[in-house]
């Protein structure tokens, strides 16, 4: 089977080429002894396709490098990745077969928004809610394998209620970041002086663009150790995925969060909730 320049392959190169200066901009893969060497070299979750969950699942097979991904069976690779998943794993061996229609659009943003269940009047409630917020989004950021380099923060009263009117945002660039702490550090920094005491806000929110593929953005001055950070949010994550979302969480988020969303009409979680479950009775 003959190797040829595949989508997948394209954009890996485009990418070795970025993260790699002494390459002039440029990197061949089509010479098989280049390409092999990159492949022992690189990271799984390298390959254009590969999020961050799908690398721990091949993770847990031993599969860390593409090298690796490419000893997996093919039938293998379809049963755990799905057919995109193997597909992907063709692609890199050289047969093109991945249209780019079959891969989603990588994600140039992400918003998390809410309008409170009750107007909120303390500064304590509406940092507490835009902290729930701002973690929010980082969990998002981790499970797409992506890191933000710019946030906006707003709030505003209701503007039908006949109520004081106030509508306020900011924004800035941030360091490149999936990290809970950080993004709800920068968060913070832009909430304080949009607040203003005697209002009665009803929304608040957090928008994060120009996202970029984690641990790819170069970085000049790091302000944090990215390891540590990775090591940190992959333990928050693993508790929460085992125990439910919102397990483990930051203080900063709250605990009762009397501004949280009103829940009136939800349907019984007859799955998740041993007290909700369906019950039958006989006569």
């Amino acid at each position: 089977m003959g190797w040829g320049p595949t989508k997948t392959i394209a954009k890996l190169a485009n990418g070795i080429a970025k993260d790699h200066p002494e390459l002039e901009g440029l990197c061949d893969l089509t010479d098989p002894a280049v390409r092999a060497g990159w492949y022992e070299r690189l990271e799984i979750g390298e390959v254009w396709g590969i999020g961050r969950r799908t690398e721990e699942k091949l993770a847990q097979l031993g599969i860390r490098s593409i090298a690796d991904f490419l000893t997996l069976d093919p039938r293998m690779a379809r049963d755990l990745l799905t057919v995109v998943g193997g597909r992907v794993q063709e692609e890199l061996r050289g047969v093109s077969c991945l249209p780019l229609q079959l891969m989603a659009a990588p994600r140039k943003g992400l918003a998390v928004t809410r309008s409170f269940g009750r107007p909120v009047l303390a500064w304590r409630d509406m940092r507490e809610a835009v902290a729930a917020y701002a973690a929010r989004a980082a969990e998002k950021l981790r499970a797409e394998g992506m890191e933000a380099c710019h946030m906006q923060v707003f709030l505003h009263t209701n503007p039908h209620d006949g109520s004081a009117w106030h509508s306020a945002q900011r924004s800035a660039r941030i360091e490149p970041t999936s990290d809970t702490l950080a993004l709800i550090g920068e968060a913070m920094r832009l909430l304080v002086p949009l607040w203003r005491e005697g209002f009665a806000y009803a929304k608040a929110g957090i928008m994060l663009t120009e996202l970029v593929p984690a641990r790819q953005q170069a970085r000049l001055f790091q302000t944090r150790d990215p390891v540590r950070s990775a090591k940190t949010m992959a333990a928050l994550d693993a508790v929460n995925e085992r125990f439910g979302r919102g397990t483990l969480r930051p203080l900063a988020t709250g605990i009762a969060r009397p501004w949280g969303t009103r829940q009136q009409k939800l349907s019984q979680r007859y799955t998740t909730r041993i007290e909700e479950i369906m019950r039958a009775t006989t006569f």
